[in-house]
């Protein structure tokens, strides 16, 4: 469909590559350079900024008793109140990931934050490896929240290789779907020829068949061991990098600008291709629930 000359929702992204370091010696550090590089994306114009999964504690945990010391409640713990002082004051809005600690539970958690303050938060759904060992299991469903930019929703890493995920927030309305990474290296091949990893392709995908932008964010270099993946990008709505693919090793922030809301006539290719319409929910909607999840009306 032919999109207006001039952007109805002009938005600029940037997705924050780095790499955070386990150990509470290091919070500080790591919360730090939080502020520090989302503080060069603002300066560069960005007003919707994306931190990695657990940007502020690192990933490799030891035991849970060291995960739960590295869990701050929400909205009032440090790291959270930091993210809302800094997006205040630049006025912008910032997705970030952390250890969540909420009574005896755990969970990896990423907040939502902007100039008019907490937004919202997201449980992560399904968890990786020893995750199982240390975080609760993501209660507050799948949720998409309503700013002044548009629709965001938000995914935590493993979550992007179950097509649910992205496809009930894509169903809710989502503009953009902000993933928080901790992509790991595992058995390879791990790169291909251009220099993408499995979970680029996994986000192009998720991205071209729900036509919604994602920008996700990972990390780089090494944890106690556990070696990242980077491949941080921005895909359209058409699936395609609308920014570089970032390397593996480098730190990095990525750009995009984009007319956010142009993602709600995305799904319409032509005059007899609607991909909301077009989805055989009589057949297997009532069988994978989707029926619970109608088509936003657009």
């Amino acid at each position: 469909m032919p999109q207006p000359a001039e952007a109805i929702s002009p938005v600029r992204i940037a997705v924050v590559q780095f790499d955070p370091q386990a150990g509470l010696e290091n919070c500080k550090h790591n919360l730090s350079h939080t502020l520090h590089l989302a503080k060069e994306a603002a300066e560069n114009g960005a007003n919707l900024i994306v931190l990695p999964e657990l940007a502020n504690t690192g990933y490799a945990f030891k035991t849970r008793k060291e995960a739960f010391d590295h869990a701050e409640f929400v909205p009032n713990g440090p790291s959270v109140e930091a993210w809302l002082e800094f997006a205040r004051q630049h006025q912008v809005y910032l997705a970030a990931g952390l250890a969540e600690r909420d009574g005896m539970k755990i969970y990896d958690t990423a907040v939502l934050v902007g100039p008019e303050g907490f937004i919202g938060r997201y449980r992560k759904t399904h968890l990786w490896n020893q995750e199982k060992l240390w975080f609760s299991t993501g209660d507050l469903g799948l949720p998409v929240f309503d700013t002044p930019i548009g629709r965001i929703g938000l995914l935590i890493c493993w979550d992007i290789w179950f097509p649910e995920a992205p496809r009930l927030l894509a169903l809710q309305g989502a503009d953009i779907i902000c993933s928080l990474n901790n992509w790991v290296w595992t058995p390879p091949p791990l790169f291909d020829a251009t220099g993408k990893c499995m979970a680029s392709y996994l986000t192009i995908t998720a991205a071209h068949v729900n036509n919604v932008f994602i920008a996700a964010a990972n990390c780089i270099g090494t944890d106690r061991g556990e070696r990242f993946l980077g491949c941080s990008l921005i895909a359209g709505t058409n699936g395609w990098p609308i920014s570089e693919v970032a390397s593996a090793e480098e730190q990095t922030i990525l750009y995009a600008d984009v007319d956010l809301t142009c993602a709600r006539t995305a799904p319409i290719w032509n005059s007899l291709n609607d991909l909301p319409r077009d989805r055989r929910t009589d057949l297997y909607g009532a069988m994978l629930g989707y029926d619970m999840h109608p088509p936003l009306a657009r």
